[in-house]
């Protein structure tokens, strides 16, 4: 591992960012990658051989813009940061598995996570490089790719806001029951990354603990290009 890397994922405050998650849905964290590191991933994005499929989201009515799926073997920064991340996370994704008895906890390791990922036929990597030009955006939806998912996921911005691009905001939006929705747009700085749930998080009521849907998305780009990474912990079919 590069040690670097792995040092700056250790240092990030934990228990801040399990906090953050149970109040608000999702927690921001400081720069994880460097100017060179995002400018190394992003270069990636015209090297075909890298990646194993590519999305036009126009198409499928998914919004404005494109993103790629890595190949195996995932690039060392890439693979470097979802398994470091990962067991940072489980705990996390351990307690929300309680909180909603939802069924038995998460492995310890990534590695042990993939391999359940494989025996419900879900083989495929999921992390992904997303590109935006002017007027781009990413509709509200969900990752999931089979009956496997890991409840939380993270996008790590590889732009720089204001130079490289205008707008673009991450957005979140919880479904509350019977609750009008609420909904949140984020600003992250160039290698800052945010963690939110995948397809709902428990939120504590007078009853007990109940699940809140929440789908994510980018806003319109008013200006210039857009780069981010998505780091998806679960493999698709």
């Amino acid at each position: 591992m590069n040690q670097g890397l792995s040092d700056r994922i250790a240092r990030l405050e934990w228990d801040h960012i399990l906090q953050s998650l149970d109040q608000r849905g999702y927690a921001t964290t400081p720069a994880l990658l460097t100017p060179a590191e995002c400018a190394e991933l992003a270069v990636l994005y015209d090297d075909r051989a890298r990646f194993r499929g590519r999305v036009e989201m126009a198409r499928f009515r998914f919004g404005a813009g494109e993103y790629k799926y890595f190949a195996a073997p995932l690039p060392p920064i890439v693979a470097e940061l979802r398994e470091a991340l990962y067991p940072r996370v489980v705990p996390i994704a351990n307690q929300w598995i309680e909180k909603r008895r939802l069924g038995p906890p998460f492995p310890p390791t990534l590695d042990a996570f993939l391999a359940l990922c494989r025996r419900h036929g879900q083989s495929r990597p999921t992390p992904l490089i997303l590109r935006y030009e002017t007027g781009g955006y990413n509709c509200l939806h969900q990752d999931l790719y089979g009956d496997v998912v890991f409840p939380l996921q993270f996008t790590l911005m590889l732009s720089r806001r204001g130079t490289d691009y205008q707008g673009g905001e991450f957005l979140l939006l919880e479904q509350r029951p019977r609750a009008q929705s609420r909904g949140e747009a984020i600003t992250l700085e160039q290698g800052e990354a945010i963690v939110f749930a995948t397809r709902y998080r428990p939120v504590e009521g007078a009853r007990g603990y109940y699940r809140v849907n929440v789908r994510h998305g980018v806003s319109s780009l008013h200006a210039g290009r857009r780069y981010s990474l998505g780091i998806i912990f679960h493999d698709a079919r």
